[in-house]
């Protein structure tokens, strides 16, 4: 499987693993504040496990997890630090790094979305990573509304920078529960959504932080768009990619909230076993395999072994013209 490129896991959970400080409501932030060389260490446990794609330290840094306050006062600095440290990690290993735009007003809750609200927050995360990331990973995102508002935000940016736009991943996350028309967690279904999210200038649709059971419904979903873009000869479809990165959560439910406390992880998802899921999502299409929260470094080495002859630039998946790898 030549064409497999293999991300990291969760940050917040490996952090907590590891004996990071760590808990609600700042999650993988507190790490960063209190002692930011376990950031580093979680970096480098996931690049030692063979990911070579890291995701900058900033899902965080909201004021949804620190507070308004810390966020006016420390944001910037929190964020260009985050930036510097997944950098510095990633040198040794030429890994790549994603720029993290997570849900800036609250993980999962799209009622809590507020596009005003939401843009001043958006646009501190792109300007505080934008000079040191090599593409933009949007995390979560449960609407298409916040989908299209993080891109358009992120060419706003790039352009006013007079910059190249950095390619941008989108990572949309599902409801937990199994269906032949996957939802978005805001109701939105994926087949309804697909050809609006298809025309956004990205170059991947990924699915994470939903349990491993309903992804590769989601994927094939997106597939199908897809190749309903490539039928109607869309060339500028082509070079889109699909991806998975699964959280190890128990099922959430649909009023779950990020930081109101740990959410159970399943007691029965080793490594070979979340590499099985994997193995579905590849038949579905993806070809960025990697793992959110609760998975750790010990998995990202099993998908590793199992789908990866040797590492490749996530970044060179991209660029291939009409190849095999992108052409779905």
């Amino acid at each position: 499987m030549d064409n497999i490129v293999i991300l990291d896991g969760g940050m917040g959970r490996e952090l907590k693993r590891i004996g990071a400080p760590f808990q609600q409501p700042e999650w993988s932030a507190l790490a960063l504040m209190e002692d930011d060389q376990y950031v580093t260490d979680a970096h480098n446990n996931f690049l030692n496990a063979g990911a070579s794609v890291i995701t900058v330290n900033t899902y965080a840094l909201v004021p949804f997890h620190i507070g308004d306050a810390c966020f006016e006062q420390q944001g910037e600095v929190l964020i260009q630090q985050a930036t510097r440290l997944a950098k510095q990690a990633a040198r040794p290993f030429s890994a790549t790094v994603a720029g993290c735009i997570p849900p800036v007003l609250g993980s999962y809750r799209t009622d809590f979305f507020e596009g005003e609200k939401a843009t001043p927050i958006i646009n501190k995360l792109i300007e505080n990573q934008q000079q040191d990331v090599d593409l933009w990973l949007l995390e979560t995102i449960s609407s298409l509304d916040e989908a299209k508002l993080i891109v358009e935000l992120i060419e706003q940016n790039t352009a006013e920078s007079n910059n190249k736009v950095k390619p941008i991943w989108l990572s949309l996350s599902v409801k937990d529960q199994v269906s032949d028309n996957p939802e978005l967690r805001s109701g939105e279904k994926v087949r309804d959504i697909i050809e609006d999210i298809i025309s956004l200038p990205i170059a991947g649709i990924l699915f994470n932080c939903s349990c491993v059971d309903v992804i590769e419904g989601a994927l094939k979903e997106a597939k199908k768009g897809l190749d309903l873009a490539i039928n109607n000869n869309n060339k500028e479809k082509h070079s889109i990619v699909l991806g998975a990165y699964a959280n190890g959560f128990a099922p959430l439910s649909e009023n779950h909230l990020a930081n109101s406390g740990c959410a159970a992880m399943r007691d029965n998802l080793l490594p070979e076993v979340y590499a099985d899921y994997a193995q579905t999502w590849i038949d579905a299409g993806a070809t960025l395999i990697g793992g959110c929260c609760g998975i750790h470094p010990e998995h990202i080495a099993e998908l590793v072994n199992r789908f990866t002859p040797h590492t490749q630039s996530a970044l060179n998946i991209n660029n291939q013209e009409k190849s095999e790898a992108v052409c779905l």
